[in-house]
Parts: C-alpha cells; structure tokens; sequence
C-alpha cells in the first residue's frame, strides 16, 4: 500500500534517521519499500531533499566497490530522487558535477548510464505531488519506462508507454493521435475511476501521481 500520514520529530532527528536507512540501503535484499520511505520523507519534509542528495552524493563518490550492489542501490535511490525532487541551485550544480565526474570515470558503466539517465531527468522534473510508487520505483531501477493502460470508450484498451514526466495532456494527446481523432472538433481528456468516484484529470497532472494514488 501507498504510505499513510506520518509523524515527524524534529529535522535533525528526521535527517538522522534518514542517514541510518541510507546505511541499511546498501545492503538491503529488497531496498524498495526503503526507496519509497526516504522519498516520503523528503516530501513531507522538503528541507531534507538537498541533505539526501549530498549524502548520497557522498555515498556514491570513492564507493569501496564501484558498480557493486551496494553502490548501485544509492544510484537508483539518486535515480528516484531526480524524477521526483529538485535540489536547491548549489546542490544542484554540485550534484551535477558528479554526474559528469562519475561519466568520465567510469565510461560504459552502469554509474555512468544511471548518471546519464538524471541528468536527462532534472532537465524535466516537476513538483510532485505523490512520491513514486512501488511499480515506479522498480521501473526506474532499470532506467525503463512505466506501461499505463486507458479504456477508451468504443475502442479497446491501449497501452501507452510513460515516464515519471508524463503529463494526462501528453497521453491524451498520443491517443487522439492513435485513434485517427486528429481532426476531430471534440475535446479530450483523461478521467480515472474508482469504486467511489470517476473525475477528469487535469492536463498538467503527472500520470505517475495518478498511479501511485492507485496503489
């Protein structure tokens, strides 16, 4: 299930925490559920977002296995945090210096594909509104896309490949497209549904968010 509402101490305790979870990541056989309550943290609490990254800035700079499980593990958490967060300015000049360090280090590598692909990603990421879900965080782990699946009324199902900056615009937009509904005076949108209630999705909204409100 989802994360439910937490309950915080202060910061300093809150980033304590957080540095510990860090250190069990490493290790960790499923880090996912880990990946996914850092992440909630850093979004009820966004003065912890820059103190994640450079931590794991940190951890990913002279790891003692470079491209070990261990490392790739804070890779993919780095990974997750930039499809979901932005860092302040100075982080983010540092933290990209990173990326290109670990590229011109480690050519070919894994660290330098998971460098590249959050690169491409602070280039896109928007405020998000829920944190990834657990099919998210697995697809990004492999640097892959997510497969959503709309119902599209007098037509059958279709599956549209998104990424964690899809916006319900782009999607609607693809399908009119697949549909042969390009010329079409009508306006489209997306809605999603659920036992209680069925609403429109707002253009802007990330279909990542959606999901994960479904999880």
């Amino acid at each position: 299930t989802a994360p439910g509402p937490r309950s915080y101490t202060t910061l300093r305790d809150e980033a304590v925490k957080l540095f510990n979870s860090l250190q069990q990541l490493e290790s960790e056989r499923d880090p996912v559920p880990l990946m996914q309550g850092v992440l909630q943290t850093c979004l009820d609490l966004p003065p912890l977002v820059d103190e994640i990254y450079c931590q794991l800035v940190k951890q990913t700079t002279e790891p003692p296995a470079p491209g070990g499980q261990g490392d790739l593990h804070y890779w993919q958490l780095l990974t997750c945090m930039s499809c979901t967060f932005l860092p302040s300015p100075p982080v983010l000049r540092f933290l990209r210096f990173h990326l290109d360090r670990t590229e011109n280090r480690f050519p070919a590598s894994e660290m330098a594909k998971y460098a590249c692909f959050i690169r491409e990603a602070l280039g896109k990421t928007k405020r998000r509104e829920c944190v990834p879900s657990l099919e998210e965080i697995l697809v990004l782990m492999q640097r892959q896309e997510m497969i959503c699946t709309v119902h599209c009324p007098g037509a059958p199902a279709c599956s549209v490949a998104i990424s964690s900056h899809t916006t319900a615009e782009e999607v609607a937009q693809e399908l009119v497209s697949r549909l042969g509904l390009s010329q079409s005076p009508n306006l489209f949108a997306l809605y999603e549904q659920s036992r209680r209630r069925e609403q429109p999705v707002g253009s802007a909204t990330l279909l990542a968010d959606v999901l994960t409100r479904f999880e």
